[in-house]
């Protein structure tokens, strides 16, 4: 049973040997050699060569003569093809013979054909490189002529376009190289010039400004209709030149690009006003701003343009510290401001966002809020009204030209309104000045008028109604001093003042009246007022000067209403209108004269204490014997005093006509005033505490006194008492009822 299964093993792994792959028959073979049958296995391997040695035996046998005749055949073919091999030879022979002279033919064909396609070559090549060579030719032309504009755009050409088609060649390179320095110094010669252009306008400013002023105000003189040449502000259809060139004596000559500001020598000759742009030649600002974008650099100009003239904008700006001193100090402030915001506008206008509105309002909003600080810190200095409304009307001219080119300029106009109360105030202070010179070189007396020439001469100045003194005959006298016309004169020359400030600042007639007589009654109530006072009560003013202020301030309270009226007609607001401001000027003049009346009662009071000084009674004098004794001398000399004085300003008869009249009421005011005074005085005379006794002699003497002074009352020294009135003044002492009355006269009976 063994022997069987040997046999089946060493039957498969021959088989396996036999089909397997001789590179994997090493597991196979020792498997072999691990067995025990060894030597069984090789003798059955034997078997099995020798069953494959005949096999292959009979198969070579089966083949043997197809290869028999095989050789033979191949014997034969080997001599055909010797003979084959010898006439291809002899045909090569023949060939190479024969294409000698073809073979030189295409040679030179081909040496033709390589020179043909490098000429192609070489054409082509310079096709490309000529149009290089030519540009930058052109290219160094345009910097030579300084057009670096063109000249940039031939680089960005040459370098994108043309270097490309030329190829790697040495010059080509030299010329790439190249392209960089020459943007650079583009870049740089553009930037000087700008910068040249920006110093420029710096310095020039307040020429520009000055003529666009100028446009403005004559614009404002003129009708819309007239020389429609003439236009104020920004010509919208105008677009200067990035190279203006001008033409002169067959020259062609170009703008000197660094000044910036072209010649005004004939331009007042010319009859069409010069643009405030055309003074400019903006082509560096043109000419920079195209250049950077083309570099890509469009972000970094811009900056620095609206960088620098910010700066440029804070110097102009600053005001010089005496610019307040004259007027021109003002004027070339507010020509280089506009200056600028001309040139602002115009770059806004002509350029595509080289600066944009919100930065042209934001430049303008810093600069109002300095000009208008300015203006109200150096116009504070101003004590000149003259100077004050050359000023307004230079803010007014300013203002207007500005907002000819869209800026706004309200803040400007209610900084006008707060300089009317400065303006007002200044205009107080001068007529201050003005009314006192009229009342210190008034000589307090009637007008004398000899001609009809003279008193119309007066009538013309002042609103005088009076159709008795106009029927007097020449010579005659007006009832005021001069002081009444010259201040009826200088109240209108104030409203006038005061009339020419609110001129173009766009209000209404109803406010410039409200205006005018706000500023009227401070006029009359402040200035006026204290001047009538100060005169009054100045030292050494005489009754007849006080009079004569009486009756000067009774004919200027007659003429409020003219002033009211005269007021209603330059403003064309009627003085009747709802809510409009009355004049004070009838209490104004009341006031002054109730004070003038007060002063002249004191001062006559004052005078007749100066007769009663010289009182000097004995009050233990005997009684006399005879006839009731005399007056004093000093009541006599008062009484004379009294009754002069009453004649003179009463026009009684004989009353001389060199002075004014007196009213009557205050007359008989005065009149009373002094009666009971030298009553009350004579008695404080007797009630005196130093007199301890009085003599009946004393007495009598009293008694003749007062008898003198019922004599002056009863002779009426002024006219308008009714009966005894003004004797009622002396009662008191005619009937006395003071106990300390009754204790003297008990002494002087019990002595």
């Amino acid at each position: 049973m063994a022997s069987v299964e040997t046999a089946a093993e060493h039957e498969r792994i021959l088989r396996e040997i036999e089909s397997t792959d001789t590179n994997c028959i090493g597991p196979t073979l020792r498997s072999v050699y691990d067995g025990q049958e060894h030597g069984l296995f090789m003798a059955k391997l034997d078997a099995r060569i020798r069953n494959h040695d005949r096999e292959i035996e009979k198969m070579c046998n089966h083949h043997f003569q197809g290869f028999v005749d095989s050789i033979t055949e191949l014997l034969k073919v080997r001599g055909e093809a010797q003979k084959l091999k010898s006439q291809v030879t002899e045909t090569n022979r023949s060939i190479q013979g024969d294409g000698k002279e073809l073979m030189s033919s295409m040679e030179e064909l081909r040496q033709c054909r390589v020179q043909q396609r490098n000429i192609a070559t070489t054409v082509d090549k310079l096709t490309h490189c000529l149009p290089v060579l030519e540009m930058y030719r052109r290219l160094q032309e345009q910097m030579d002529a300084k057009r670096y504009y063109p000249a940039l755009r031939t680089s960005e050409q040459l370098e994108q376009t043309c270097l490309p088609r030329a190829g790697q060649y040495r010059f080509c390179t030299i010329m790439a190289e190249n392209l960089p320095k020459l943007r650079t110094q583009i870049r740089d010669t553009a930037m000087t010039q700008l910068k040249d252009f920006l110093e420029s306008i710096r310095k020039h400013s307040d020429k520009i400004g000055e003529t666009a002023i100028r446009q403005a105000q004559l614009q404002r003189s003129l009708d819309s209709s007239t020389q429609p040449g003439v236009v104020v502000g920004r010509r919208p259809g105008k677009q200067p030149a990035a190279g203006r060139v001008t033409q002169s004596n067959g020259q062609v000559d170009r703008l000197e690009l660094d000044s910036g500001v072209l010649d005004l020598g004939d331009e007042e000759e010319t009859d069409q006003v010069t643009g405030a742009q055309d003074l400019v030649d903006f082509s560096p600002v043109y000419r920079c701003l195209h250049i950077y974008t083309v570099l890509g650099l469009r972000d970094v100009f811009e900056n620095y343009y609206r960088k620098q003239r910010r700066k440029q904008a804070r110097l102009v700006l600053q005001p010089h510290s005496n610019m307040h001193e004259t007027l021109e100090g003002y004027r070339r402030y507010f020509n280089q401001i506009v200056g600028f915001f001309v040139v602002e506008d115009h770059v806004l206008h002509t350029t595509q966002g080289l600066v944009n509105r919100a930065y042209v309002e934001e430049l303008w909003e810093l600069a109002l809020s300095k000009i208008v600080a300015a203006l109200r810190t150096h116009s504070s200095y101003c004590d000149d009204p003259d100077l004050v409304l050359d000023l307004k009307n230079l803010i007014v001219l300013f203002a207007d030209t500005l907002q000819g080119y869209g800026f706004p300029v309200s803040q400007l106009f209610d900084m006008l309104l707060e300089m009317r109360e400065q303006y007002g105030e200044i205009l107080l202070k001068r007529w201050n000045v003005t009314f006192r010179q009229v009342l210190d070189q008034d000589n307090f007396s009637p007008i004398p008028v000899s001609t009809e020439q003279e008193y119309r001469h007066y009538t013309s100045q002042f609103p005088l109604q009076d159709p008795e003194l106009e029927k007097l005959p020449f010579p005659k006298k007006l009832p005021f001093s001069e002081f009444v016309p010259k201040v009826y004169s200088q109240l209108k020359e104030f409203i006038y003042a005061c009339l020419k400030y609110s001129e173009d600042l766009h209000l209404s007639s109803t406010e410039v009246d409200d205006m005018i007589r706000k500023s009227t009654n401070l006029l009359l109530t402040r200035t006026l007022s204290n001047c009538l006072h100060y005169a009054i009560k100045k030292k050494n003013v005489g009754l007849a000067e006080l009079v004569q202020v009486i009756i000067n301030t009774t004919h200027l309270e007659q003429s409020c209403h003219f002033m009211e009226e005269f007021i209603s007609n330059i403003t064309n607001v009627p003085s009747d209108t709802a809510n409009a401001t009355k004049l004070y000027g009838t209490s104004t003049f009341k006031d002054a004269r109730h004070a003038a009346e007060a002063e002249i009662y004191t001062g006559l009071n004052a005078k007749i204490d100066q007769f009663l000084q010289l009182a000097d009674y004995d009050w233990m004098a005997g009684v006399p014997s005879g006839a009731a004794p005399a007056p004093s001398d000093y009541l006599l000399d008062l009484v004379a005093f009294l009754k002069s004085t009453f004649s003179v300003f009463t026009n009684l008869p004989g009353a001389p006509v060199e002075h004014a009249i007196l009213p009557g009421k205050v007359a008989q005011t005065a009149c009373m005033s002094a009666c009971k005074h030298i009553s009350t005085s004579l008695m404080q005379l007797l009630l005196d505490p130093e007199v301890k006794q009085i003599s009946m002699g004393a007495l009598h003497q009293l008694n003749a006194d007062v008898d003198e002074c019922e004599g002056f009352a009863r002779a009426g020294p002024v006219a308008g008492f009714q009966g005894d009135t003004l004797l009622l003044a002396f009662s008191d002492l005619r009937q006395p009822n003071s106990p300390q009355k009754y204790g003297n006269l008990h002494q002087h009976e019990n002595k």
